[in-house]
């Protein structure tokens, strides 16, 4: 991604820097994506991993300005362990998402939380942090995970969508702590927004976010009915359903399709449409 190195400072817009830090993987696309906020004071929304070189970049970026927040969309490790650090030096409150204990001994596809997350102040919906001439409004969208939150930048009608929504790839739902229900219905929520311009943890800003929100709610509604076709035609393990329904993807990325099948499955369970029978599923009759 050259014209975004890692590291370098990019103004998306005269209150919105960007730094990437440089943890790519296949999870990750090119990296976390932190993003600052304001001219005089700052906010830093998801400062990443605690790793030393992306620390230096933020620090550069900051330049001395006071720092008024540190902004959690949620506690996987590739978004909120920087957070200690970056306080130890700024001295700025961490806030954000609320932590968690999460005891799932199931395959884990993506990033882990961070067990060490402790936010100074935790923010529900519509719960505000401000400084001089930028504000950021809390809007709950479970889903990826329980605490999931997005932060909207009124100002300049920017909403910092964390993992909820990407700009390179529909985002992992892995239970028991992803929810596909509260997903969609956090989708549908932001449908009902009219914000201008998405900046996501991945990927490149979103300059059309209501028509990809409208293509993503199609394609889970596409997967779901991929599942009820398959298993209409009798029981079906998980592995077998990823294999018929993503054909060709990258190995590395099956377990991570397994967790969101399954998160479709528990779905559709909820609604009484499938029965799960030792270690296949299959419509409920």
């Amino acid at each position: 991604m050259a014209e975004h190195p890692t590291g370098i400072p990019i103004q998306l817009e005269p209150l919105v820097l960007r730094v990437l830090a440089p943890n790519p993987s296949p999870y990750t696309y090119t990296g976390t994506q932190t993003h600052i906020v304001g001219t005089t004071d700052l906010a830093v929304i998801d400062p990443g991993p605690d790793d030393p070189a992306h620390i230096e970049s933020l620090i550069r970026a900051i330049d001395g300005r006071p720092v008024t927040a540190i902004v959690v969309t949620h506690h996987h490790r590739d978004h909120s362990p920087a957070t200690r650090p970056l306080q130890a030096i700024t001295g700025a409150l961490i806030v954000g998402a609320a932590p968690f204990d999460l005891d799932d001994a199931g395959a884990r596809a993506d990033a882990s939380f961070d067990p060490a997350y402790a936010p100074d102040r935790i923010l529900a919906e519509g719960d505000t942090v401000d400084g001089d001439g930028w504000t950021l409004q809390a809007i709950a969208t479970p889903g990826h995970t329980s605490n999931h939150l997005a932060f909207a930048l009124p100002e300049t009608k920017a909403l910092f969508s964390g993992d909820h929504v990407m700009g390179w790839s529909t985002t992992i739902v892995s239970p028991p702590d992803g929810n596909m229900t509260a997903y969609m219905a956090s989708l549908e929520k932001l449908m009902g927004r009219d914000d201008r311009v998405y900046y996501p943890g991945h990927g490149e800003a979103i300059e059309k976010p209501q028509r990809l929100v409208r293509g993503m709610l199609g394609h889970r509604k596409q997967r779901e009915g991929q599942i009820l076709r398959l298993l209409r035609d009798g029981a079906w393990p998980i592995p077998a359903l990823v294999e018929r329904m993503y054909v060709g993807l990258d190995p590395r990325l099956v377990p991570a399709a397994e967790r969101s099948v399954l998160a479709h499955l528990y779905d559709l369970q909820t609604r009484g449409l499938v029965i799960e029978e030792g270690e296949t599923w299959q419509t409920k009759t």
